[in-house]
């Protein structure tokens, strides 16, 4: 007898699927990450050395040695070395990975995501790029909270006024937020099935201007710095690749340290 896999394992192997196929076309030379923590306590992000400030800290998809840091580490402390370099790439993963706003809205994403059958980590990733996790963000062009929705979009998926709030302060909570995101995530998906690329370039400058390049990444150099940027950190969130950092005696969702938020390419600072 022919067993026939139930209606969830199907979606999460066509969304698996999806995956895999997107993550299949991006060009080897994206295969890395550089960032740096400014004296404002501002991430930047990139998928290449942009100028001096940038320091490599995460390539082969998501990959760290842990091992090698901890070590390191253990020898800065006797002063034998200079930590530098992997301090800066400790601080900038452990915001990836550990920053203090994950815990309170990752169980939203799991909840939101899995009703839309869109992969959590993808919606952590796109969270991470467009807000540093940060539900107050607004963006210069009117893109609100943690997953940066333009009212009008917000509109199209299902936020809309009342006697007593806006679109624009509804998309300020984060449940409404994420919901209006993911869904759009997930209406991009079936406009461009499998290919993830596109999904997220459409997430980024609309699907109108991915139409209007023949279904192709538009020429923009925040998008395609937005398209690569998104993917590696796909790649970390993925289970399998996830690392938590953590400083010597903190515990779990520690956020000490420096506040960071996070710039990509050309984007000018979140407020």
């Amino acid at each position: 007898m022919t067993m026939r896999p139930s209606g969830k394992l199907r979606r999460n192997l066509a969304a698996t699927l999806l995956a895999l196929a997107g993550l299949a076309c991006v060009p080897a030379a994206h295969a890395e990450l550089w960032g740096f923590i400014d004296a404002d306590g501002v991430a930047h992000f990139a998928d290449q050395k942009l100028d001096a400030r940038y320091k490599l800290f995460m390539k082969d998809g998501g990959k760290l040695d842990t091992g090698r840091l901890a070590a390191r580490q253990a020898q800065a402390a006797r002063g034998d070395i200079d930590l530098d370099i992997d301090l800066e790439q400790h601080k900038l993963y452990r915001y990836v990975v550990n920053h203090p706003n994950i815990k309170t809205v990752e169980p939203l994403i799991h909840q939101i995501a899995g009703r839309q059958d869109v992969d959590p980590a993808l919606v952590k990733a796109v969270m991470a790029v467009e807000s540093g996790f940060n539900p107050a963000a607004v963006s210069p062009k009117g893109a609100i909270g943690l997953m940066q929705v333009i009212p009008d979009t917000g509109a199209r998926f299902g936020v809309s006024a009342d006697a007593r709030r806006t679109i624009e302060q509804k998309l300020a909570d984060p449940r409404t937020n994420i919901t209006a995101g993911v869904r759009y995530l997930s209406w991009l998906m079936q406009q461009f099935p499998d290919n993830l690329e596109l999904v997220l370039a459409a997430y980024n400058a609309g699907e109108g201007a991915v139409q209007r390049y023949n279904n192709r990444i538009p020429p923009y150099p925040e998008t395609r710095q937005y398209v690569s940027t998104v993917l590696q950190f796909y790649r970390l969130y993925q289970p399998q690749q996830g690392v938590v950092l953590r400083r010597a005696g903190a515990g779990p969702g520690d956020g000490s340290g420096p506040r960071v938020k996070m710039v990509i390419g050309a984007r000018r600072p979140m407020p």
